[in-house]
Formats: structure tokens, sequence, C-alpha cells
């Protein structure tokens, strides 16, 4: 079935506004950029989606005086988050009680923000790091980490259209879903009844595992949902307390 729903493609800087204001009922975007565009407080973080992650750190070359954020403060920092780069060190300036011309300064620009150190223009740099292959190439090293971010599912604190709450709700559902099945694995094995206490202490499933007795007598089945990044110590930890036949079966929706 298809549902009334418009796909709008934007720019993800635009996206908290635009939900936030309840021009668009939901968004993807980066929870950074939420922070960046001051709309925390117009929109509502419903699930974080478990792609798009990365830290925003605070980075100064290696060879470098600056050791520390506090080396740093008073310095001149670039970025393209001068909002959340400002009230950062906004902070360490007045624990460090700088004032005035010796604050630190935070210059914008729009991009190429790791080159800025080497060409003079700054003394620190803020900007987003995934692998941190691009900054490590620039000759940088993070002193500090901001915060952590990834891409997240936002909806208004203030929707225009009541009437599409049920719409709303059921996309969101169906979204959790997806993240969720990407996030565990079904694993299914064998094992004699009296290790069932240890069998279940290793695969606690979400709420409790499924447990079926086999035609073979002292034997069950247990099935149960494991996260995927444990399943390959799940299985080592279950083949040691005498399971058998264990499976793993990945799964292309739930819902939890």
């Amino acid at each position: 079935m298809n549902h009334p729903i418009a796909l709008v493609f934007l720019p993800a800087s635009d996206i908290p506004s635009f939900v936030g204001n309840g021009d668009v009922d939901l968004g993807i975007t980066g929870h950074d950029v939420i922070l960046e565009a001051k709309m925390q407080d117009q929109v509502t973080e419903i699930h974080r989606l478990g792609f798009g992650k990365c830290a925003l750190q605070v980075q100064t070359l290696e060879n470098g005086p600056f050791n520390s954020v506090e080396d740093l403060a008073g310095k001149r920092v670039v970025t393209s988050f001068d909002v959340i780069a400002g009230a950062y060190f906004a902070k360490i300036d007045e624990r460090l009680n700088l004032t005035g011309d010796n604050k630190t300064k935070i210059q914008y620009v729009g991009g190429s923000v790791e080159a800025a150190c080497a060409l003079g223009l700054a003394d620190g740099i803020v900007d987003l790091v995934e692998s941190g292959d691009t900054m490590r190439a620039a000759g940088l090293h993070a002193i500090a980490t901001i915060l952590q971010t990834e891409a997240v599912l936002i909806k208004s604190n203030v929707p225009h259209r009541a009437h599409h709450a049920p719409l709303i709700d059921l996309i969101a559902n169906r979204i959790a879903g997806v993240v969720a099945a990407g996030k565990y694995v079904v694993c299914e094995y064998n094992i004699r009844r009296q290790s069932i206490s240890q069998a279940t202490a290793i695969t606690p499933g979400r709420r409790a595992p499924t447990i079926s007795p086999l035609e073979e007598e002292g034997w069950v089945a247990i099935s149960s949902m494991v996260e995927k990044k444990n399943i390959a110590n799940t299985m080592d930890q279950l083949v040691k307390i005498g399971a058998e036949d264990i499976l793993v079966f990945n799964m292309d929706n739930c819902r939890v």
C-alpha cells in the first residue's frame, strides 16, 4: 500500500529548520547539524539511525605546541561549525578567565578546514572526523572530542498538521524496524536440557528466548535475538557449553 507521502530532498543543514518550523513532518539529518542550526528545542530525535557516524573534534598540528584545549584557548580556531565550536570554547574561556581580546577567536570557513593550520590561518580547527585519514594526511591530531554524531530521524515539536500524527508514527515505527533488523540476528541452536540456564545466560534475547522441546529426549531448541556485533563471541560461548547445530539468520525487518 502506498501512503500519501511526499519526499523532499534538501541540504542536510536546512532539514532541522524545515522540520522544526513544522513545514516538514519528518526529516533525516545529522545530530551535529541540529545543534549547529540551534534547533534542538524545536525538534525531537526519534531514532538514531546507525549510519554517518563520526566525531566532531578539536585538532591541532601534530608537531605543534598545543596538546590540550586549554593550550589552544585564546588562539585562532577555524571551523565550519562556528556555533558549536563557539559555545564549546566560550565555556573554556570562562573557566580560564579569558576576556576581551584574549578570548578564543572562532573563524568560519565553508570547506577544506583541515588545511587551515598548515596555511597559517589557524592554530587549531574543529571538524568532523570519521576515519581520521584526512586529518593525519594534513599533519593533524585530535586533542579533544566535542561530540559523537550520526544520522538521526527527527520530527517537529510544533507540528502544523495534527492529522498527520498517525502516519508519522507509522513511518517512524517502520524505520525503527529496519534499523533494529540491521542491529540484530536470530541465533538458533540445540542444547541439552540441563544446560538451559547456561545457554539462556549467553543468549537472553530482548525479552526472553524461545525454547522448544526436540523429539530426542533431553534436548531442546533455543531461538534468540543477538546483537550482530556480538554473534561470533556468542557462538564460541555456546560451543563451550555443548550447543550443537548453531544457525544464524539475518533479518530484513522486525518490530521490537
